[in-house]
């Protein structure tokens, strides 16, 4: 028995010693485990422009700083960066809200962060913040103007430079709206730099076009401002610190006069860049993350607006005069549906905050609209992504082909009648199809090669290959378009600029369809940008400029005449807003 029991004892104090041995290798592990972290470390995601990376800074395991080492995201998107990564440290997490109007950008940073904070092998905390609440006090100025993008920073910059004082409220958490989104250019007849090239152009040739292009159901009177002003509004905007040297073509003009930004940069980036320095350097006051829900008014007369702060809380900005500058609704799919139900289930260029509010907002002031159901296709853009591909890039050389490899319309004709042709074709789409000459002309379409939208062959049956589209038609279609080049000629389909052969490797391809792009319908104004009621009179104190208006455009609009209308007329608003201030 006691032999037994000493056995028994061995056994257990066996099975204690092997269970402490067991332990050691797990606990050394959790040790290892739980000893801070510190040191830097990189990781990357993908943006909007192409690969993000972030240089990330542990201390005892927390992260203590968030630095940009590379990054192709537009300008417009620092405010971006800025706010999401000081949320991450604040937070020591990457459980952070998405930027609306920013998703791609947004994901970019939480992603680099997530690789690196896996690379440091570290486990983050999350930690808790209090946030204060942003004040909520009415405040007063001359002039408020709703919407930050290229019409209400045109009015902010020439309404300041006016004499007078401006707040300009933006319901996104970056200033741009659009505008960012902008690439072809900015069209303007009879300018200096039409001259140098010896491009015979005129404002009335302009008009015509435009005409043209809007089906006549254009507002003649406003269309004369637009063309009219147009050379003026390029050297206004050099004077700012723009550069439009550039000239390129878009469908539906007689003459060549798209004015590009610096070496075929966006054009919306390159005025962003411009409006936001002179935003700086004129101490303008944006508040942004503050929503317009309410325009004031007493007896036909606008007084301010009110609005609400990104925690949710309302004041009133009380001014002298109000400018509306909202854009369009083209992000707001029913809206759409409602005025144009053939359009139900397209895919829109938008950003986000696109969504008609100030239909909303001027209800109560019964403001007459006009051309409410012109809601503009975008031809090219890239599908279930929506990525526009501008249109500067047929201009510059690209063609339209279909799964036969076949042309099927002059690659310039206006934005609805490629949008109609390209749905007529199998499968609702059609692919562009331009080689390296057209990528080293234009920043905006290397843009598209580094976010990997583009396919790239070294061969034209290489490429058709990869884009599955009959070999044998895309290279006979190819071969008699550069004929039609050589002969400055092209008796199939009249296209007017037969700019470069398709000849020079790489050779590169994009599958197209049309999405809603703009809307040309809104808020009728008249030359003076004054807001116009139901009866047919003035409002008051109210002025509008940009996509949120109608009749510029009539029922098509013109590639290139969306930054002339917004930088013309929204300009035109601040002047004149200033002026009736300054006259009270």
């Amino acid at each position: 028995m006691r032999k037994i029991k000493k056995s028994l004892a061995v056994i257990l104090t066996l099975i204690l010693v092997f269970s402490i041995a067991a332990c050691q290798p797990k606990e050394a592990k959790d040790e290892i485990a739980q000893k801070p972290v510190n040191g830097t470390f990189v990781g990357e995601g993908r943006g909007r422009g192409g690969p993000l990376k972030l240089e990330v800074t542990l201390e005892n395991s927390e992260i203590k700083n968030i630095k940009v080492l590379e990054s192709k995201e537009s300008n417009y998107t620092k405010s971006v960066i800025v706010d999401l990564t000081k949320q991450i440290v604040d937070t020591n997490s990457t459980k952070v809200d998405i930027v609306s109007g920013a998703t791609l950008t947004s994901h970019a940073i939480i992603n680099a962060v997530k690789d690196a904070v896996k690379k440091a092998d570290v486990t983050l905390t999350a930690k808790e913040v209090t946030k204060k609440p942003v004040k909520a006090e009415d405040a007063s100025t001359d002039i408020v103007i709703i919407g930050a993008g290229g019409a209400g920073l045109s009015a902010a910059i020439e309404a300041t430079n006016q004499g007078v004082k401006v707040i300009v409220v933006e319901k996104n958490g970056f200033m741009g709206g659009n505008t960012n989104y902008a690439t072809a250019g900015m069209n303007a007849a009879y300018t200096k730099y039409q001259e140098e090239k010896g491009i015979k152009d005129s404002p009335e040739l302009f008009f015509e076009d435009t005409m043209k292009g809007g089906h006549e159901k254009n507002n003649p009177e406003l269309v004369k401002v637009l063309t009219g002003e147009s050379a003026e509004t390029i050297y206004w905007l050099e004077d700012l610190g723009a550069k439009l040297s550039e000239i390129g073509a878009t469908g539906g003009q007689s003459a060549d006069r798209t004015h590009k930004g610096p070496e075929g940069m966006a054009i919306g980036p390159h005025l962003m860049d411009v409006f936001t320095k002179q935003v700086e350097n004129l101490g303008i006051e944006v508040r942004l993350n503050t929503k317009a829900v309410d325009i004031l008014s007493e007896d036909n007369k606008a007084t301010g607006v009110k609005v609400d702060n990104k925690d949710g809380n309302t004041y009133n900005i009380n001014a002298k005069a109000v400018i509306i500058a909202t854009g369009g609704f083209g992000a707001n799919a029913e809206l759409v549906t409602k005025y144009k139900p053939e359009l139900e289930g397209f895919g829109t260029t938008n950003q986000p905050g696109a969504t008609g509010d100030a239909l909303v907002i001027t209800e109560k002031l019964d403001v007459d609209l006009v051309d409410i159901k012109e809601i503009q296709t975008h031809p090219t853009v890239v599908p279930k992504i929506n990525e526009l591909i501008t249109e500067g890039v047929r201009g510059d050389g690209a063609i339209l082909v279909n799964r036969e490899g076949k042309r099927f319309i002059d690659e310039l004709e206006t934005r609805d009648t490629v949008s109609k042709a390209i749905l007529s074709q199998d499968g609702k789409t059609a692919f562009l199809v331009f080689d390296q000459q057209v990528v080293d002309k234009t920043s905006a379409i290397k843009k598209y090669k580094d976010a990997g939208l583009l396919t790239e062959a070294s061969s034209i049956k290489e490429l058709a290959e990869k884009l599955k589209i009959d070999v044998n038609g895309l290279e006979e279609t190819v071969n008699t378009y550069n004929e039609y080049v050589k002969k400055k000629e092209d008796p199939e389909f009249d296209r007017r600029t037969l700019p470069l052969e398709i000849t020079k490797a790489s050779f590169y391809g994009v599958e197209v369809a049309p999405a809603i792009h703009h809307t040309m319908g809104g808020i009728k104004i008249n030359n003076n940008t004054e807001v116009i009621n139901k009866s047919g009179n003035i409002i008051e104190g109210l002025y509008a400029a940009g996509e949120v208006t109608g009749g510029v455009h009539g029922g098509n609009r013109i590639g290139g005449n969306a930054i002339t209308d917004i930088t013309v007329f929204g300009r035109t608003a601040g002047k004149n807003a200033a002026t009736a201030v300054k006259n009270k």
